[in-house]
């Protein structure tokens, strides 16, 4: 059974290089998800992959049905999730085409769907959410760049916002105020859905862009896209080489602790 999926965000709404064996429109009890799941072999693995938003890009991130997209996912036997996302950079080491392990998360989204537990509830449940991303999964990723010889940043904290638009130069002032590195969209509640289902969830982050204030530059799709044209072929081989060496058996899917 595939028991690892990668999720894909701007830039990577198919996978290249997949041997497809099949594709799988999925009901849930929330929805349906962004997209077929695509179920085939990467890099000598067996992986399912979903679009985060459509194929083609058609979801903005705000829209994207995040309780969906992880109950297909999780409902397909997934146990580890790989998370791709594009986002801007803040502090001075997050720049363009700088690849990002993050290792903390905050949420300053609003009105989203973000829990499996409000409805016919029995008891109340809170989940342990005091390291949002698999302290082993980074691990491994983390490992798979030092042999791929790609040069990353190996922790920093994501700032979720609400979207689509980009946010303004005084958002990104107070969002580094509260220690953000980087800034994206979709980080939330993806990672706290994840963490409710038991799946074993990191993130690979590509800055695309200087965030609102660090740059003189006014930020275009042109520019986004460029960065995402020449990041994505390191993303690419980034994945390949982790899933050429990951071995699924040494991961806990409930595993929360802080990697070192």
């Amino acid at each position: 059974m595939n028991k690892l999926a990668i999720i894909g965000g701007t830039g990577l709404s198919a996978l290249a290089g997949v041997t497809i064996d099949d594709s799988k429109a999925c009901h849930t009890p929330y929805g349906e998800p962004s997209a077929k799941l695509v179920f085939g072999n990467f890099a000598g693995r067996p992986i399912v992959f979903l679009a985060r938003h459509g194929n083609p890009h058609v979801i903005p991130p705000h829209q994207v049905n995040y309780r969906a997209n992880l109950w297909a996912l999780k409902s397909n036997g997934v146990e580890h999730i790989i998370a791709v996302n594009a986002v801007g950079g803040i502090t001075a080491a997050m720049a363009p085409e700088r690849i990002v392990i993050p290792d903390q998360i905050i949420d300053y989204t609003w009105s989203r769907q973000h829990t499996f537990f409000e409805d016919d509830l029995k008891t109340v449940t809170h989940v342990d959410f005091t390291h949002p991303y698999s302290a082993l999964l980074r691990q491994k990723i983390i490992a798979a760049a030092a042999a791929a010889r790609i040069d990353t940043v190996n922790r920093g904290t994501y700032g979720a916002t609400q979207g689509p638009r980009l946010e303004t130069a005084a958002e990104i002032d107070r969002m580094q105020r509260d220690s953000c590195d980087i800034v994206g969209m979709t980080g939330m509640p993806e990672a706290g859905l994840a963490r409710e289902l038991g799946l074993d969830y990191a993130s690979i982050c590509l800055v695309v862009n200087w965030a609102a204030g660090k740059s003189t530059e006014e930020i275009t799709m042109a520019i986004i896209e460029g960065h995402l044209k020449a990041g994505m072929n390191q993303i690419m081989l980034l994945l390949t080489r982790l899933l050429e060496n990951l071995e699924i058996s040494g991961l806990n899917a409930i595993d929360s602790s802080s990697a070192n």
